[in-house]
């Protein structure tokens, strides 16, 4: 990072050095225009002046461009660069001739070079801003891990064990640490004692935390959520699975080939064909110019004429505006993301990004929620009377809201995410606030919850638990029927040795979804789910937003991300933009051709990624995709703009007016030419805005309409229904499950 910004300040001074000496040059023109007769302004019009102007611009900040134009013409692979340095180079050798010999009667141009270098290294200075803002330090990623961590020193014959906080760094193999609930885990390591859950999901993508009793593995970064562990260190510092994804990242990044600029393309082709017309012009005048024209014309000497005309043609060719054409609507197009939520990292990004053909989402948090949420209610504990039929008078011992109230009261105490979702449930159902009786609150890890509320004993977690407080399951034939659901984790609530009743949570799949993915596949993109969850969760999510069953991959490690993405790349023709949200798709993210974080901008996932959707909406990767697009058009619109003026100015250059009106191409309207066509490309690229706010309008009135018809949308808006009539369960359910 040093080293680029150090490139950048050099590029920023060669930049005002160019500038100030296009000022000058153009103090001079202006004065002639005016015609004022002060001395010093005299001084600015003395040849001598103008020779070292010239010189002192193209040995100072024009030399890197000069050097890397000549040696890629060397090499037969001639650039952007090519072009500028002989435009410019020619320029000076026909000025300094026209300077030192006066008899020959040629006009000096020599404000030509300085203006010319001037604008494109303006060009240049735009792109390697935008560069910097793309290639970020892995700050984010290290953050993760705390600084501290609390070794064990020696547990004395009382069983306690004292503790003494090391930084990380200092941690080795073998060394005992305690991690108390809500710490992050500072190493790799095995838990040697204790019993908790620890959240995973930045890691695995597994949204629901995993359940560590002695003999698991856990890893740095992931939080201890509910119970003290003692972990036995087994990779510490840099070595940790943290360390291995910011090796993979830095890999990608210092590896991703920039892609051939267009501009270059282009010019590469054109530069050929602008040397072989300044050669033909030369040779044309020189052998056939008598016979074309009267000798008023050219005063007895051909082979200035056809040398003046030669160089005016590479001077002319060398167009200014296509120095422009890419850095300006790149500008304009990334501003335009940065007011719409979309960071956008450079210009190379959205020339990728429009040429994208296949689409890599991760599951968890990217096309789902990524935090569970509660999403149906079911009591249980029918009421039976004497004949056995169900009393239908009062089906139900317990309503939905009593259930929510129960569960939540027990779960008020507990900082697990599930423990969330049904709090969260039961305050968006106005549940009445009802607290645990104090003492009376006990957790494990892993299997549940019990606490006295109201005089009731609640128990709440899995159904093994729930028995284990006391709950007879006679009903647990009604249980049956629901349990088989793809996403979803059943926790089961027990009132006073009944069962009370069921609460399905699930990580919702985001609404936006199914469209955004409907979009791509009608644009001809191919999508893929890659998810560190199970088999049947990833399948079920792939399902319901409409990613082929063949392109879904399940129970993927954050390296194994990353090798697939570099597999589908082996093909040159897919250019893959991957979709993610967390530490594991890092690795991912900076290995594919575009990055796409979701989410606010916090973390690993963002540090690395070339495009970050600031509103956690997927939808803008819809807008994201459109406006590369518009972009891209707009940099083609300019590079024919600018080559248009060349089109038109090279034959003139090349003397074609000369036999029938006399006319040659003076310098100064060539240079006038050239600042027309740079205006041109200027307001071009000025109205991507207007060009993109009406195409926002098509896209966003599209996705509605859409969603309105779709089956799979219409189950997410009803999270938790007061509704309390079973069969209405039964519609739920299949819809569920369709």
């Amino acid at each position: 990072m040093k080293e680029k910004r150090a490139q950048l300040q050099e590029s920023g001074r060669g930049l005002v050095v160019s500038w100030a000496l296009c000022a000058v040059c153009l103090v001079g023109h202006l004065s002639n225009f005016i015609g004022v007769k002060a001395s010093w302004i005299h001084a600015l019009h003395s040849t001598g002046f103008h020779i070292s102007l010239s010189l002192f611009t193209l040995l100072i900040p024009g030399r890197r461009l000069i050097i890397d134009g000549l040696k890629s013409l060397i090499k037969g692979a001639p650039n952007m660069n090519t072009l500028v340095s002989l435009g410019a180079l020619s320029s000076f050798a026909v000025s300094s001739m026209a300077a030192l010999m006066p008899k020959l009667g040629w006009k000096a141009f020599f404000e030509e070079p300085v203006m010319l270098i001037a604008v494109v290294l303006l060009g240049r200075n735009l792109e390697q801003r935008a560069k910097i803002k793309a290639t970020s330090d892995m700050t984010g990623l290290l953050n993760t891990l705390p600084s501290k961590a609390r070794l064990v020193v020696d547990s004395d014959t009382g069983g306690q064990a004292s503790t003494v906080e090391v930084p990380c760094t200092n941690l080795s193999v073998g060394d005992h640490i305690i991690v108390l609930p809500g710490d992050r885990i500072p190493a790799d390591g095995i838990v040697r004692a204790g019993r908790s859950t620890v959240d995973e999901s930045s890691f695995t993508g597994e949204p629901l935390p995993v359940t560590k009793l002695p003999g698991g593995q856990v890893s740095a970064g992931c939080i201890n959520l509910n119970g003290m562990l003692t972990v036995e260190v087994q990779r510490p510092g840099g070595e940790t699975a943290i360390g291995d994804i910011v090796r993979l990242v830095e890999e990608a990044q210092t590896r991703e080939a920039p892609v051939q600029q267009l501009a270059d393309k282009v010019s590469g082709h054109f530069t050929h064909g602008v040397i072989a017309l300044s050669a033909a012009t030369f040779m044309f005048w020189n052998l056939f110019g008598a016979r074309v024209l009267p000798a008023t014309l050219h005063q007895g000497s051909l082979t200035s004429l056809a040398l003046q005309l030669s160089c005016t043609v590479l001077v002319v060719a060398c167009p200014c505006a296509l120095g422009l054409a890419t850095p300006t609507a790149v500008m304009v197009g990334t501003s335009l993301g940065a007011t719409r939520g979309l960071l956008l990292r450079g210009g190379s990004i959205l020339e990728k990004f429009s040429m994208v053909n296949a689409i890599v989402f991760d599951k968890t948090g990217t096309l789902t929620i990524g935090r569970p949420t509660v999403t149906r209610v079911v009591p249980q504990g029918c009421i039976v009377d004497t004949h056995g039929r169900q009393d239908s008078a009062s089906t139900y011992k317990w309503s939905k809201a009593d259930i929510l109230k129960f569960a939540a009261g027990v779960e008020s105490n507990t900082n697990h995410p599930i423990g969330k979702a049904i709090v969260e449930a039961a305050n968006s159902m106005n549940c009445p606030n009802v607290k645990a009786k104090d003492g009376s609150f006990t957790e494990e890890p892993g299997s549940g919850a019990v606490a006295v509320i109201e005089q009731k004993k609640v128990s709440i977690g899995t159904l093994e638990w729930v028995r284990r407080h006391g709950v007879d399951d006679t009903s647990h034939t009604t249980i049956q029927e629901f349990d088989d659901f793809k996403n979803q984790s059943v926790v089961y609530v027990g009132v006073d040795g009944v069962l009370a009743g069921l609460i399905y949570v699930e990580d919702q799949v985001r609404e936006d979804a199914h469209h955004v993915v409907e979009s791509l596949s009608k644009q001809g993109i191919n999508t893929y789910l890659l998810s560190g969850d199970k088999k049947n969760a990833a399948e079920y999510v792939a399902s319901v937003v409409g990613i082929p069953k063949k392109n879904v991959f399940y129970g993927v490690k954050p390296d194994e991300k990353s090798k697939f993405v570099s597999g589908l790349q082996k093909d040159q023709q897919v250019i893959v933009a991957m979709v993610g949200d967390g530490i594991n798709d890092a690795a991912a993210l900076a290995s594919s051709h575009v990055g796409v974080a979701i989410g606010g901008g916090v973390g690993a996932a963002s540090d690395v990624s070339s495009i970050v959707l600031m509103q956690n909406r997927l939808s803008q990767l819809l807008d994201a995709l459109e406006l590369s697009r518009l972009t891209m058009k707009t940099v083609r619109q300019n590079l024919w703009w600018a080559f248009g003026y060349n089109i038109v100015g090279l034959p003139v250059a090349a003397g074609i007016l000369l036999p029938f009106t006399g006319t040659m191409l003076t310098p100064s309207i060539a240079g006038a030419l050239m600042g027309l066509s740079s205006i041109g490309v200027m307001t071009n690229s000025l109205l991507l805005r207007l060009k993109f706010v009406s195409k926002e309008r098509e896209i966003h009135s599209a996705p509605f309409l859409a969603s309105s018809n779709s089956p799979h949308t219409h189950r997410h808006s009803h999270s938790v229904d007061a509704d309390n009539h079973h069969h209405h369960h039964h519609h739920q359910n299949e819809g569920l499950n369709q």
